[in-house]
Formats: structure tokens, sequence, C-alpha cells
């Protein structure tokens, strides 16, 4: 029964998904209901097997041998798609104000509910395969969705996403292949799967292989020097870049990341080789450069995508510690800063949907016109700090403490990094909320006086998301202790 309701959650999604562009919908809101009551279906089915937790895999199709296309619910995956369960029925709800004036709806909403299924396909994958063909799969439903304005630059931008994609897909496929060569199952074990008496001298080369292996996932993950394409796609709606940013694709990278680090290749070959040093280099080194091109961002959306640069590269240096204590910053800095950063794009697709100004030094005293946005932007971005009491000091102090307890020399500079991050930060962050809510005295706030918050299906996800980053940063004893669990089978 659960892995029927498994199969449920990630097939609905994609079939009612391809069938919105024609179905004969006689308004609009029609049209709404049908999307926002798949979305709900599915997430709920998510739901009944998170809390179900069910034994046992669910094949889909069997290729040959020990290749097929098959789920399964473990920890991490749990996690995921929980994240996703919850996020996407929200963003949904904001993109159907948002959209009003976009055009092509039908074929938006479609490729955005199969986006979702896609999603799902790679949180609940059991083996390397499946989380590869559905990683696969997100490129190509993704794809129409950064070029949906069919502007000049939105092709352009979609054409760099595939280059990008195509080519990180290569370096994880070849990864691929050596762990169904060299591990004992193509399925995702704990501890990992390659099978260590049968490496004889090929050592050195498999972690040659692991490193291309990262890297070709870590591209969706915008780790440098393959983060070009993340800014680029801002050029898409709204609700594409906050699920781009906080949700489907780049979260998607950092958790196919983790799987072939803890549970195919394993930390047992991977700790305190040269392959985890190059990795610890790349990650402490993009935590800075993303920061650091933020702060010299003027457009507000690129800004908020430099920003994601750098808090994945959060995610990677924990995986790159190659600890228990590591993989529980890198979880639990993945859970936060989806909150986080959804929030924040949320907000300024509000500003832009209901303003069209797109460059931070035009926000000049939209703090007093649209109040609600600007304060929760604000909390997005103090939690984005690490202030106490909010969840991003949770996810950050994580991370401290597991650098700390490696003994990594490295670590230690990632320690650092982290440091001086949350001061760039403070200013990316911080100066558009100050420019917002004061402006100077001769302001003449006549200049923007058609600005106002948006309607309730854009503010009831923002105050939502806020109150999640308070209750996260001040009782996350339960989720650490989810987290703890999970990082025991390690």
């Amino acid at each position: 029964m659960n892995a029927g309701i498994m199969m449920a959650a990630i097939l609905i999604p994609i079939f009612c998904g391809a069938l919105i562009p024609v179905l004969p919908f006689k308004e609009r809101r029609s049209m709404t209901i049908y999307v926002e009551a798949v979305t709900l279906l599915a997430s709920v089915l998510v739901w009944t097997i998170l809390f179900g937790q069910p034994e046992g895999s669910c094949v889909l199709f069997r290729f040959t041998g020990n290749l097929s296309i098959s789920f399964r619910l473990d920890g991490l995956g749990t996690v995921f798609a929980g994240i996703v369960s919850v996020l996407w029925p929200l963003a949904t709800l904001y993109a159907f104000e948002y959209m009003k004036h976009e055009g092509h709806e039908k074929y938006f909403f479609m490729f955005y509910v199969i986006a979702y299924g896609v999603t799902l396909g790679i949180a609940l994958a059991e083996d390397i395969l499946t989380m590869y063909f559905f990683y696969e799969m997100l490129t190509l439903v993704t794809l129409p969705l950064i070029m949906h304005t069919l502007t000049r630059e939105a092709i352009l931008a979609s054409r760099t996403y595939l280059y990008y994609s195509l080519g990180g897909a290569a370096f994880a496929f070849i990864g691929m292949i050596f762990i169904l060569t060299y591990g004992t199952t193509a399925v995702f074990t704990p501890g990992g799967v390659i099978d260590l008496a049968r490496l004889g001298n090929k050592r050195d080369f498999l972690l040659v292989i692991y490193l291309i292996c990262f890297c070709g996932f870590s591209v969706k993950a915008a780790m440098f020097p393959f983060s070009a394409w993340l800014p680029k796609a801002g050029v898409a709606p709204t609700p594409v870049t906050a699920l781009l940013h906080a949700v489907a694709v780049v979260k998607a990278g950092v958790f196919a990341v983790m799987r072939v680090t803890y549970y195919s290749f394993g930390t047992e070959l991977l700790r305190g080789t040269w392959a985890q040093t190059v990795l610890l280099l790349l990650t402490i080194f993009t935590i800075v450069y993303g920061c650091s091109r933020a702060l010299k961002e003027t457009h507000l959306k690129r800004r908020l995508a430099w920003s994601t640069v750098s808090n994945l590269s959060y995610i990677l240096f924990g995986v790159a510690l190659m600890t228990p204590l590591g993989f529980i910053g890198a979880v639990s800095h993945m859970i936060f800063h989806a909150v986080m950063k959804i929030c924040s794009f949320f907000c300024a697709g509000a500003v832009i949907y209901k303003s069209g100004r797109n460059y931070i030094h035009e926000l000049r005293g939209f703090g007093r016109k649209m109040p609600k946005v600007f304060v929760c932007f604000t909390v997005s971005g103090l939690a984005l700090m690490g202030v106490p009491g909010l969840c991003g000091f949770i996810s950050k102090w994580n991370l401290a403490k597991a650098a700390v307890e490696s003994e990594n020399p490295l670590a230690y500079v990632g320690i650092a990094a982290l440091l001086v991050s949350a001061i760039l930060t403070a200013l990316y962050m911080l100066t558009i909320s100050v420019r917002a809510f004061f402006p100077g005295k001769d302001f003449d706030y006549s200049t923007i006086a058609d600005v106002e918050d948006p309607n309730w299906m854009m503010i009831l996800p923002l105050v939502l998301f806020v109150i999640a980053m308070f209750v996260f940063g001040l009782h996350s004893e339960p989720i650490m202790a989810a987290l703890e669990s999970v990082a025991a089978a390690l």
C-alpha cells in the first residue's frame, strides 16, 4: 500500500501536469483550482509516506540485472521530500497571482507541476540510476520555465543553463558508471557501496572519478567555477527563480552530492585524501566569492542569486568535511536556507510585480509603501546573516562546530570564510532594507504613489516563512534530533 502511495506521489504531478494544456478549463479560476489540488494531493501523499516510513522499495521499471527505476524512503530522502512537499504548494499559490499578466499560463503551470513530480523522484530515488534519470528530467522540465518570457535575455539564459547542466550531467554520468562498476550495489547505502578490496592500486584513479562526479552534480549547486548560469536564470518569472534557488534545481544538486559522497563512494575512501582537500578549497572559495559578487551586484534578483551561490557552498563545505557532524550541518542548512531564500525571492518578486522596479537603487522609500513585504525581507536577511533566534544561526553554528571537530586545518579556514560571509551578507542584505525604510528627508513619496503590498496570495507564504524562521531558530531540537539519527547510520 505504502509503495503504491510513493509511486502515486511522483507520477500524479507528472501526468496531471501534462494534461493542463489540453483540459478545457472554462475560466482561469478552474485551472488554478486544478493546479493547486494536484499539488496539494501530491504533498498529502508524500506526508502520508513520511509519517508511515514504509520499508522496502517500489520498482517502476526494471532494465536488466540490478539496473532499475525504483524508489525507497530513507532518512535523507525524508528530509528532501519534506522540504519540497511543504514549499511547493505555497510557491504555487504565490504563482497564481504573479503569473496573471505573464501570459502562456497553461504551459507555465504544466511544467511547474511536472517539475514537482520530477523533484520528488530525485528525493525518493532508491539508487544512483534512478536519481540520475530524474536529475536529467529536471533539466528538461525547468528549461522551458527559464525561457518562459521568450525574450532574448531569457533565451540566452536558458541556453547557458542547458550547456552547464548537460556538461555537469556528463561528468556525473562518469561517476555513476564507476559506482556501478566498483560498487557492491547500485542502491544508496549509508557508508558507501564501493568494494575497497577490488580497488587494488586504482584508489587515486577512483578519487579522480569522485572529484569529477562531485563537480558534475555541483553544477546545479552553482559551485565555482560552474556558478555563472544561476544569476542569469534570474530572468525567469519569480516563482521559477524562487524554486530554482530554494527548492528544486540547486537543492537537487546538493542532495545528489550528499548521496554520492555518503551513500555511494563513502567517506572511508575519501576522508583525508587530496580529493577532499581540493573540494574544501573550492567550497571555501565559493563561499566568499558568491558573497563578494552579491555585494557588487545592483540588480535585486541577481544579488539574491549570488547570495545563493555562497550559501549553497555552505552546504557543500559541510559535505566536504566528510564527518557525521558535517553531514548534520549540511542538511540543516539545506532545510533552513530553503525557507530563508524562498522568502527573500518572493519579496523581490512582489516588488517587481507591484512596481516593475528591478534595481536596488530604485527601492528608496518602499518600506513605507510595502511594509509587509519589506519586514519579511528584512527578517530573511537577518536569518541569512546568522542572527541568533533565527534558523540561519542554527545551521551556521552546526557547520562551524563540525569544522572545529573535524580537526582538518582547512576546516579552520572554512570557519573564517563563514565569518567573512556573515559580514558581507549583512552588507548586501541590510543595505536594501535601510534604503527601503530610510530613504532620507528629501525623498519624494509621490514618485512611488502607486506602490503597495500585494494581495493575500503573495503575503500568506511570506508570513508563513517568517514564522518558520523563528520557530526553527528558537525550537530546532526536534529537527536536530532527527538529523542526528540519520547521521548515526553513516
